[in-house]
C-alpha cells in the first residue's frame, strides 16, 4: 500500500469521525428556580461534597472567574477511577446554560463538548439537562464505554444536583 493511499484513509477516517458524533444527554425535573439551579452548578468549591461524577472543579485561569475562554481543571470520577482534564469554557449564560470544550491533544483525537442546560418547567421547577458531543478518531473506540459508564454519571450527578438544589429552600 502506498503511502498516499494511508495518508488519504487516514484523512477520510478522521473527517467521518470528526462528522459523527457520539452524543450523550440526561435530563431531570428539579423543584427549585434556575437562579438555584444556577447556584448549585457553579459553585465548584462544594463539589466534593455532593457531586459523585466530577468530584472537584476549578476555575484556572488568572482572577478565578467563571467566564468565556478561561480555562478549568475538573476531576471526574467514574468505574476506572479518577482520571483530570483541563476543557476551555464556551458558554457562561447565568440560570440558562453553562459549557466548555475539552480536548485530548492535538484536538482531533478526542474533544469532549460537555453543556448543562437549564430551563423553566412550570411554576418553582426546571428541566435540567446534561449533554455531551463526542468527536474525534479515538471516539468510535470508546462509544460502549461512554454510554454504559458515562452517562449512568451524568443520571447521578443530576439526581445529586436536585436533591441540593431542593435542599435550598
Amino acid at each position: 500500500m502506498s503511502i498516499a493511499v494511508l495518508v488519504a484513509l487516514l484523512a477520510g477516517y478522521t473527517t467521518w469521525s470528526n462528522t459523527q458524533p457520539v452524543r450523550l444527554t440526561a435530563s431531570i425535573r428539579i423543584q427549585a428556580t434556575p437562579e438555584e439551579v444556577w447556584q448549585v452548578l457553579t459553585d465548584f468549591a462544594a463539589y466534593p461534597e455532593w457531586n459523585p461524577f466530577l468530584t472537584s472543579a476549578e476555575v484556572t485561569s488568572p482572577g478565578g472567574r467563571l467566564d468565556e475562554g478561561a480555562h478549568m481543571r475538573i476531576v471526574m470520577h467514574d468505574d476506572s477511577g479518577d482520571s483530570t482534564f483541563t476543557p476551555r469554557i464556551q458558554t457562561v449564560a447565568p440560570g440558562q446554560e453553562l459549557r466548555w470544550l475539552g480536548k485530548v491533544e492535538p484536538g482531533w483525537i478526542a474533544d469532549g463538548e460537555h453543556r448543562f442546560t437549564i430551563e423553566k418547567d412550570g411554576p418553582h421547577h426546571v428541566r435540567l439537562t446534561q449533554s455531551e458531543r463526542f468527536t474525534g478518531v479515538a471516539v468510535p473506540f470508546v462509544a460502549g464505554r461512554l454510554k454504559s459508564q458515562t452517562l449512568p454519571q451524568f443520571r447521578a450527578m443530576n439526581e445529586a444536583l436536585a436533591k441540593r438544589a431542593e435542599g435550598l429552600q
